[in-house]
């Protein structure tokens, strides 16, 4: 007989995963991330910085800024709908702060991988390998975000950053 406390599930699957991950280290590179990630600013300045620098293709990189900007937008708009809460469970150790209780999609996850997608056209580098993953798994290990949360994220951001990118790539 399973006791009321035993995780089960999702839950289980993230106090598996965060157990895995968690490592000398890796909760404070997954809190970094976590605060560049927060409303899509470090990646928004990221296109911005691209902007500053690549003169040629400056409008292309304020379009992708204002995409990654877009897609936070579309996740909090999902999350206010579907009002997933976030993960609550003696099983699962929640490691930073969040500005909601929300958890369905993850924003992080959704910006992240619009960013990935559309930096990638802009630099001529898949960035996605690089990108995508760590964000993923630093939600995971920070017990802020269910599985699902962080794959619906990734595949929100994944649409929004392939449809910006397929414009951008028109013009040329």
């Amino acid at each position: 007989m399973l006791e009321k406390d035993t995780p089960r599930g999702e839950v289980a699957v993230l106090a598996k995963a965060q157990g895995f991950l968690k490592k000398p280290g890796t909760v404070q590179v997954a809190r970094g991330m976590s605060l560049f990630g927060e409303h899509s600013a470090g990646w928004f300045a990221l296109g911005l910085l691209g902007a500053a620098v690549d003169r040629k293709r400056r409008k292309d990189w304020l379009t992708a800024s204002a995409g990654v900007v877009g897609a936070h937008a579309a996740s909090i708009a999902v999350k206010r709908v579907v009002r997933r809460p976030r993960p609550d469970h003696p099983s699962v150790e929640v490691l930073v702060g969040t500005p909601s209780r929300l958890s369905f999609p993850s924003s992080h996850a959704t910006s992240t991988t619009t960013a990935a997608v559309l930096y990638s056209g802009l630099t001529g580098r898949n960035l996605v390998p690089a990108l995508v993953p760590p964000m993923l798994a630093s939600r995971l290990l920070l017990g802020v975000h269910y599985p699902t949360d962080v794959l619906a994220g990734a595949a929100l951001g994944g649409v929004i950053g392939g449809l910006i990118r397929r414009k951008l790539d028109k013009k040329r």
